[in-house]
């Protein structure tokens, strides 16, 4: 590969948008404890980072081809440093929901379509391969990398300084990318103003409608917002369900507005058309299940580990270091196997291989953690994500014209951050409200709590459950006038309840990754390269 330069700063500003989440993840009971927040609170948070991200990704890959995908870039990098930099002198949550929700997810929205249209421009054939495979073995790179990073800062300084070394290394890359060859921009191109409303409104009708399912309930109202003392439960139904059957319904005018200016030759935020492409179908549907997946478990996965376990944040990065050390072995073997397997067998053996890692991780969970099948079972699923990271960005990319690289870029981080706000989001969600019936079940049949605590502890449950320690959940009993004995009977069954609510949550993971199984059949099954042609080109050469 020719022009070492512009794919080593491309790689260097996608490891950065992909550090943020999982920094963040490691870190969440620290960063709650700091900023004076709940873990449920930093659950809004890395969610609505990730929503940000969706619901702006196809305009941001839009002013790509408007403004130029470098311009972009630099515009973004920009964006993105501010944000890091207000992120790590965030004093609370909204300061966090700023800096790092807002104003770090709208610089992403510009830089991640960018990255892709960029190394697609600046690179061809087998070069454009490498290109792609260097980029998602970066992306896995940077997802095993975090919880460490994260865990070591957090433990021994703070994780205020990933966001400053973030904003030191958004300056390094804005000195290089004039280096980067861009193709001509269309200053006269015409962005829609009604498709950006309908495509951002349709994903945060959809996401906080099941980020607050937790709260609300999800079609029964559990605790429903009020006005002046008056539940908002319209017909006896949770507004969660009207929020969700409107993002719905917005959305669905979003795409039939796409069609009709794609119809009339006018300019769209999306193409539609490209839609009924079956290899990128197929690539989209991928980043949306794989990062679900990782989303949903690097966040359920840090709280089983510190608010049941007792781990630190360096602890917590530890105990996920196996995943880190599948992600970049399988990221390299993928990028290799790409010139001898079809990318569809690349990526159904990392999806099969994601679902037996998870499968081996529910074996793991418990009261106390197994010896052997949790570290076994997140290099599985590290090393299913590694393959699935070395194919389906290339994928996306070779589906379409060069001229629809910058739009592919945007669906590809739709897609992506989509998947990883909804990850977080349902199975946050599932996991929370399994815990408040669980909980609620096991101190109804305990003969050891007498009836006024299960009264209190009831009247607590209708306020929302909230995501804290066993010997947290047995302060409160006792501040509560409880007994010692009563105490630690409901802290033991908060913590079953814990364990139990986590299993089934990421049963819900495994599940996903199994059906996923069918959204990767439209996949090319062709091989990109067999190796005697690569013998032959290198000799060439």
């Amino acid at each position: 590969m020719k022009n070492w330069l512009v794919i080593v700063i491309l790689a260097v500003a996608q490891f950065v948008m992909v550090l943020d989440s999982t920094v963040m993840n490691v870190s969440i009971s620290q960063v709650a404890s700091d900023l004076g927040t709940t873990i449920t609170g930093l659950q809004a948070a890395i969610t609505f980072y990730a929503l940000t991200m969706a619901a702006f990704m196809l305009t941001g890959g839009k002013l790509g081809d408007k403004w130029g995908r470098r311009r972009a870039f630099t515009i973004g990098s920009i964006i993105y440093g501010i944000g890091s930099l207000l992120t790590g002198l965030s004093q609370n949550i909204g300061m966090l929901l700023f800096g790092w929700s807002l104003v770090e997810g709208l610089g992403a929205v510009l830089v991640i379509p960018a990255i892709a249209a960029l190394a697609a421009i600046n690179y061809t054939g087998k070069a454009r391969v490498a290109a792609f495979s260097i980029l998602g073995a970066v992306t896995g790179l940077a997802a095993a990398a975090g919880p460490l990073i994260g865990g070591y800062l957090t433990t021994y300084a703070s994780w205020r300084y990933v966001f400053f070394a973030e904003t030191i290394v958004m300056i390094v890359v804005l000195i290089f990318t004039r280096r980067i060859k861009d193709v001509p921009n269309d200053p006269k191109l015409k962005i829609d103003l009604l498709s950006v409303i309908l495509s951002a409104g349709g994903m945060a009708l959809l996401v906080l409608g099941v980020l607050q399912s937790k709260t609300w309930g999800w079609f029964v109202p559990l605790n429903p917002p009020t006005i002046n003392g008056v539940e908002i439960a319209p017909l006896g139904v949770s507004p969660v369900t009207y929020l969700i059957i409107g993002g719905i319904l917005v959305l669905w005018w979003f795409l039939k507005r796409q069609a009709k200016l794609e119809r009339a030759g006018a300019n769209p935020l999306l193409k539609v058309s490209m839609l009924t492409i079956p290899a990128l179908r197929g690539g989209l549907a991928g980043f949306l299940v794989q990062y679900f997946a990782i989303a949903a478990l690097f966040f359920v996965v840090p709280v089983y580990l510190q608010t049941i376990l007792g781990f630190n944040a360096l602890e917590t990065g530890l105990k996920i270091l196996p995943l880190s050390a599948g992600l970049i072995v399988c990221s390299i073997l993928g990028s290799w196997l790409t010139s001898r397997r079809s990318a569809k067998y690349i990526a159904r053996a990392g999806q099969a291989t994601m679902a037996i890692g998870m499968l081996f991780v529910l074996i793991a969970i418990g009261p106390e953690l197994s010896g052997w099948a949790f570290p076994v079972g997140m290099f599985v699923i590290g090393a299913g994500f590694g393959l699935l990271a070395s194919q389906l960005g290339n994928v996306n990319m070779n589906a379409v014209s060069k001229d629809d690289t910058s739009e592919v870029g945007g669906l590809q981080g739709t897609f992506q951050n989509l998947g990883s706000s909804f990850g977080t989001a349902i199975v946050g969600s599932v996991f929370i409200l399994l815990l408040a019936s669980g909980f609620g079940a096991a101190v109804a049949q305990n003969a050891t709590i007498d009836a006024n605590t299960r009264t209190q502890v009831n009247e607590y449950l209708e306020q929302g459950v909230p995501i804290i320690s066993q010997e947290q959940a047995k302060d409160l009993v006792v501040k509560a006038g409880g007994s010692e004995e009563v105490a630690t009977a409901v802290a033991q069954d908060y913590a079953d309840s814990q364990v139990e609510a986590l299993k089934q949550a990421l049963f819900i993971v495994f599940g996903l990754l199994v059906l996923s199984l069918m959204l990767s059949r439209n996949l090319p099954a062709e091989v990109v390269a067999k190796p005697e042609e690569e013998i032959e080109e290198a000799a060439a050469t």
